[in-house]
């Protein structure tokens, strides 16, 4: 399901909204009713469309949610203090700075694409249950393919604001935007319920043009990382091994060789969002489209000194290391053209064990025999001017992988009643044995009590998952998030002075509240944030 695939009518109409009010939408507009679902591949092609507003900015796309799940902890921060993502990464948002959009993100761009994502998975859900056009059997998959992407935005919406409108119906305007916050414990429940419709109906696999498609093992991550933040610690483990020891995903025995762009759905990946190279825009003929791939939050890919090392003062314009570097890498087909460049914190940097072999990539100081001013995280970089010219990217974005699972079940075994830190143990062999050059190293963390073991825990899903998307996330649902924040340096922001408690949620936008006051209802401090 490359992107190029689906550039189609649908994917348009449901783009053009991408920068208005979602509530200023007509929902049931979206879809001409007396044409759309005249077959089984209207339907299908609803469903491109409703990936593709995955694939937003304010998503999965450049920047997205890695704003909110990775900023202001303890792996990445800026190379410049002068940054767009500062409200988020240095604890000062507030609900007006949340409508303030910078390259359509935002967190009211997110809030919206969220729901647009939830409406239209509603729209074609209504529109396919009993449609005569259409197969039993393929009903079935388009709703379960449906309710896995409404759960999924439910899931980062409790996440990120908690308690928030909850609807599961195709309803009109008038209905959406007078609705109050539902507790996320009500919504969670929804969306364990449509996780296991999904497992139960989705395929296990998809193959060849379909693989960015979502597959049942992407709903039961989802499914194990809840029953992980209730702590009902056996079902979470149950979970997570029904993954390890059914799916057909596996452990690849080298760390790098899981983020090879060229090897894009290699074993170990669950799921992630493909995207493609040379697409045309979408209203301008002619013109590529930035492709929105993996983000590129904390280096646009110019040459400036804030990445490279800078020119002595007097040395000529055209000249000196960075012209050098510059020449290396052309010599290379290679440039540091946006992608991924995500720069490493000055915490983590110093923290990462020198013996890890994860850390060569996590941290890259030095490039061609270069120094860079700042340690950047070659995991994600792509630097070919062939295959990944600056906006205009063809590498995917992962959302879940294995070795996270092998993780979450380490964690459930360790914290479940009765658990035992060794056999906790024995589900991350393989992950620390592919990061450590001897057995004795790999083993540094047998026998430990069952508080070691979760601080063990706590730092191997740093080493391993460096800029995935789950480091606030985690910290925020062990409790840790104020601690860890306020005993961090920052080169250029401060987080540790700035961050309260209620930060572990976003405010809902200014605009929102103003739209639905009914949205204060039940929380008149919109999280904490009017005082």
């Amino acid at each position: 399901m490359k992107t190029k695939y689906i550039i189609i009518y649908l994917f348009v109409v449901f783009s053009t909204f991408s920068c208005e009010s979602f509530l200023e939408e007509e929902p049931r507009s979206l879809i001409a009713p007396e044409t759309f679902f005249a077959s089984e591949n209207d339907a299908r092609q609803a469903l491109n469309g409703v990936y593709g507003i995955l694939k937003n900015n304010s998503i999965y796309g450049q920047v997205g949610l890695d704003v909110f799940y990775d900023n202001g902890a303890d792996i990445i921060e800026p190379n410049r203090s002068a940054n767009i993502f500062e409200p988020i990464g240095n604890y000062s948002v507030n609900e007006a700075i949340a409508d303030v959009s910078v390259q359509r993100m935002s967190v009211s761009d997110s809030w919206k694409d969220l729901y647009r994502v939830i409406n239209n998975a509603n729209i074609i859900i209504s529109r396919v249950t009993d449609n005569d056009a259409i197969t039993a059997d393929a009903q079935t998959d388009i709703i379960a393919e449906s309710r896995f992407l409404r759960a999924l935005c439910y899931w980062h919406i409790t996440n990120l604001w908690g308690d928030a409108p909850y609807y599961t119906e195709a309803l009109e305007i008038d209905e959406i935007k007078v609705l109050a916050r539902t507790d996320e414990n009500l919504i969670i429940e929804g969306v364990l319920d449509d996780l296991q419709f999904a497992q139960q109906h989705l395929a296990p696999v998809y193959t060849d043009d379909q693989r960015g498609r979502a597959s049942k093992w992407a709903a039961a991550v989802i499914e194990a990382k809840i029953y992980m933040q209730q702590q009902q610690w056996q079902q979470g483990l149950d979970k997570c091994l029904e993954i390890i020891n059914q799916s057909p995903h596996s452990l690849l025995s080298n760390y790098a060789d899981v983020f090879d762009p060229d090897n894009e759905y290699n074993s170990e990946i669950i799921w992630s969002l493909d995207f493609a190279k040379d697409i045309r825009g979408q209203f301008e003929e002619g013109t590529l489209r930035p492709d929105g791939s993996f983000p590129s939050i904390f280096g646009n890919g110019n040459w400036r000194p804030s990445m490279f090392a800078p020119r002595l003062r007097d040395e000529p314009k055209n000249s000196g290391e960075r012209d050098a570097l510059a020449d290396a890498l052309e010599a290379r087909g290679e440039a540091f053209n946006g992608t991924g460049l995500q720069v490493a914190s000055k915490d983590f940097a110093e923290k990462f064990p020198t013996n890890d072999l994860r850390r060569s990539i996590n941290i890259v100081d030095n490039y061609l025999g270069y120094d860079l001013n700042f340690p950047y995280m070659a995991k994600f970089w792509n630097l070919s001017t062939t295959d990944s010219p600056r906006f205009n990217h063809k590498d995917n974005r992962l959302v879940f992988r294995l070795a996270d699972v092998h993780l979450m079940a380490a964690e459930c075994e360790n914290e479940r009643p009765g658990g035992d830190p060794n056999t906790a143990f024995e589900y991350i062999r393989e992950i620390r044995e592919r990061a450590y050059e001897t057995q004795a190293e790999a083993e540094a963390i047998l026998g430990l009590s069952q508080q070691e073991f979760r601080e063990a825990i706590y730092d191997e899903r740093k080493w391993e998952l460096a800029g995935e998307c789950m480091r606030r996330y985690d910290l925020i649902r062990w409790g840790v998030l104020l601690d860890v924040v306020q005993n961090l340096e920052y080169r250029f922001w401060n987080p540790a002075s700035n961050i309260r408690a209620y930060h572990v949620k976003l405010p809902i936008p200014l605009q929102e509240l103003q739209t639905n006051p009914n949205l204060l209802e039940s929380d008149p401090t919109n999280n904490g944030y009017r005082q």
